[in-house]
């Protein structure tokens, strides 16, 4: 008769999937950037859709994890058939039209800079927005790489013009 084997051999593999789970739990916080489970996507599908809105004057506010791309991609064509000047100030989304100005402002430390959108993307994770190097240098996450922030549209009734000068006057 054998004494205690099965509860033993029982215990070893509960201990290895409390283990396993456990690593698994870490591995996920450590993937998701800055711990975030999910970034907040606009309402608003498609490029028309925002195209008329702020046309019409609506405000459009996102918040959501940035990234920056550079040199990799530099002097590359952008989705908007312009060449990618990665010390220029400028951003890829997903739906907004390109030529629109937005500011965007790094959640972390209040920083903001105004960029024009010249191309598509992010396209990685969760993310609402790449920036280029010049752009995530003035926002100050250039060592992180992402970022919690918030863009808003601009135009020139919201103060479009000051913010852009603003930004000028801090290069």
């Amino acid at each position: 008769m054998q004494p205690t084997v099965p509860s033993e051999i029982e215990a070893a593999r509960r201990a290895r999937l409390s283990l396993s789970a456990a690593f698994a739990v870490a591995l996920l916080a450590l993937s998701v950037p800055n711990g975030l489970a999910r970034a907040e996507r606009s309402t608003v599908a498609t490029v028309g859709e925002i195209a008329s809105a702020v046309e019409r004057g609506i405000s459009l506010v996102q918040e959501g994890v940035v990234s920056w791309y550079g040199a990799a991609f530099h002097d590359r064509k952008t989705a908007s058939g312009e060449r990618f000047d990665s010390n220029g100030y400028t951003m890829a989304h997903p739906t907004l039209p390109f030529g629109t100005e937005v500011k965007v402002t790094n959640l972390r430390n209040g920083r903001s800079v105004v960029v024009r959108v010249n191309d598509r993307g992010p396209h990685v994770g969760q993310r609402i927005a790449d920036l280029s190097r010049a752009a995530a240098a003035q926002l100050g996450f250039l060592k992180r790489g992402v970022v919690r922030a918030r863009i808003e549209v601009l135009d020139d009734s919201s103060g479009g013009r000051e913010e852009r000068a603003a930004t000028a006057a801090n290069e």
